[in-house]
């Protein structure tokens, strides 16, 4: 039964990205998923308006919300751990001109979180190549391009530092770009935020530097 407040569209979208920010904390869902499932949650099967819908960035705020409040005794050490994987591969990719992105630059990544980059270079199979030769075993899939414009091949593998033979290996996800596909690819949006840094700007995180703002 759908509760009054529930007729106030701010309320339901507030309701939708809490439960949704809890499904991605928690159970490590994507956003679009969480949505969809915090929606059935929140309003049942009816279908849901686009009005009634939270958008990424307070679904977002919901995410840090909700990991400082429940989350903060491990949180922040999980984050580190994967953005110091990060740059281990940023630094091994640097040919290729390695971007981070996702909830791992954003700061929102925990457990059940990848480390996704984007390499951008003139001939993309290259990246293929280096990982043969590293002798690491990865899959082909295809991950959609960040400006709209089809779909780009991902190499994706699991990695375990050679210092962390008990822990959990990381996802990580390689996006592989065409040198072109950069112009433009890192402007910022209105609120000054971009959706990818380079191993300098993932570098000063670690370092403890300010840390900036930036969007999943």
């Amino acid at each position: 039964m759908v509760r009054k407040s529930h007729f106030d569209p701010q309320r339901v979208r507030e309701e939708i990205a809490i439960a949704a920010a809890r499904l991605i904390a928690e159970d490590g869902l994507d956003y679009a998923s969480a949505k969809r499932k915090a929606a059935r949650q929140i309003v049942g099967e009816t279908r849901v308006a686009g009005e009634w819908l939270p958008d990424n960035d307070q679904i977002e705020e919901e995410i840090r919300e909700y990991q400082s409040l429940f989350q903060g005794d491990s949180q922040p050490a999980l984050l580190r751990r994967l953005r110091v994987i990060a740059v281990d591969w940023m630094e091994r990719l640097a040919p290729f001109n390695p971007y981070l992105t996702g909830a791992v630059l954003g700061g929102t990544a925990g457990e059940h979180s990848d480390v996704h980059l984007q390499v951008f270079c003139d001939n993309p199979k290259e990246v293929a190549i280096y990982m043969l030769n590293a002798n690491i075993q990865y899959d082909v899939s295809e991950t959609r391009h960040f400006a709209g414009r089809g779909y780009v091949e991902t190499l994706s593998f699991l990695w375990r530092p050679a210092n962390e033979r008990n822990a959990e290996p990381v996802g990580i996800h390689v996006a592989l770009y065409e040198t072109d596909d950069l112009r433009g690819a890192v402007r910022a949006d209105g609120r000054g935020r971009t959706a990818r840094a380079k191993l300098q700007a993932v570098q000063a995180l670690l370092d403890g530097d300010e840390v900036p703002s930036f969007t999943n």
